[in-house]
């Protein structure tokens, strides 16, 4: 065992709760903050500390791991913290926050002297749990003894991207990973809802496909929370896909790259959300491939 760390971590929704969790359970010191203080106060039975501001979370931490919704509402969080944060603070960045925000980010850490650490992490609801995240990072070499206990804590694997946590080198391979789960994800409820438009047996097609190359464990794995109705608690949230969906597509504008399948499935995506199913797997966008509503 490492030396024990304090880390406050700012952002305890499915993500955050989970890395929070592993975190006390490797015996750091955990120093917990979220908007909505009763979506934190379970992590008290793991030992953790529960704040009521950002500024109290990051009193006296070694590391500072964020794990919100999105670039702004991660900037303002840290805002709120800075009267308390010491320089030379570790700070893990695990919001996928696209390139423009991470580098906003990556600003207001120079400005206050911490060591940044563009950290977004692969994975969803359960490898969290589990502790098997794989964790894509960059930053400097010279604070690495002190985030890699962290990243030990919540993933099995750590992919380092380069020593430039402001060139958002992690987060664009994030996007990358992201606009392949995303379009797996649309195609999937797309496929299940011809079938039921066809009055096709969806068992019928994973026989067909079984075992070839167009088989994928993603494809069941989704298609079978759907036909499961299991879409609560979600892996992966409708509203949070969107988010990231939105990011990609903006990436590939900037990068003279246009995303149709992206773009779309942000459509489908926000569309499942107008439609009830924001809080819901991200396999929920199923329901928007019908026009009179949900088919369920």
């Amino acid at each position: 065992m490492t030396d024990q760390l304090t880390v406050s971590v700012l952002g305890t929704g499915i993500m955050g709760a989970a890395m929070a969790r592993n975190l006390a359970r490797a015996g750091h010191a955990v120093r917990a903050w979220n908007r909505t203080r009763a979506k934190a106060e379970p992590l008290a039975a793991e030992g953790a500390h529960i704040a009521g501001t950002p500024a109290e979370a990051v009193e006296s931490a070694d590391v500072v791991l964020t794990v919100l919704y999105d670039g702004p509402a991660t900037l303002e969080t840290m805002r709120r913290a800075a009267p308390a944060l010491r320089r030379g603070t570790v700070w893990a960045q695990s919001t996928t926050a696209g390139i423009e925000g991470t580098a906003a980010l990556a600003g207001f850490a120079r400005e206050h002297g911490l060591i940044f650490y563009d950290a977004p992490v692969l994975g969803t609801r359960q490898p969290a749990e589990a502790g098997q995240l794989t964790v894509l990072a960059a930053g400097p070499a010279e604070g690495r003894d002190r985030v890699t206990p962290v990243f030990d804590a919540v993933g099995t694997r750590t992919v380092w991207t380069g020593e430039d946590g402001a060139a958002a080198g992690a987060t664009r391979l994030k996007l990358v990973a992201n606009s392949w789960v995303v379009a797996a994800t649309a195609a999937a409820g797309e496929t299940l809802a011809l079938a039921e438009a066809l009055d096709v047996a969806p068992d019928g097609f994973f026989d067909l496909i079984a075992g070839g190359p167009l088989d994928m464990g993603h494809l069941r794995a989704k298609a079978r929370l759907i036909l499961d109705g299991r879409l609560t608690p979600a892996q992966f949230a409708v509203t949070t896909a969107a988010k990231d969906a939105r990011l990609i597509v903006r990436a590939g504008e900037q990068h003279g790259v246009r995303l149709d399948v992206a773009a779309a499935s942000a459509g489908r995506l926000e569309r499942a959300a107008d439609r009830g199913h924001g809080d819901e797997d991200m396999a929920a966008a199923y329901y928007a491939s019908f026009d009179d509503g949900p088919a369920a």
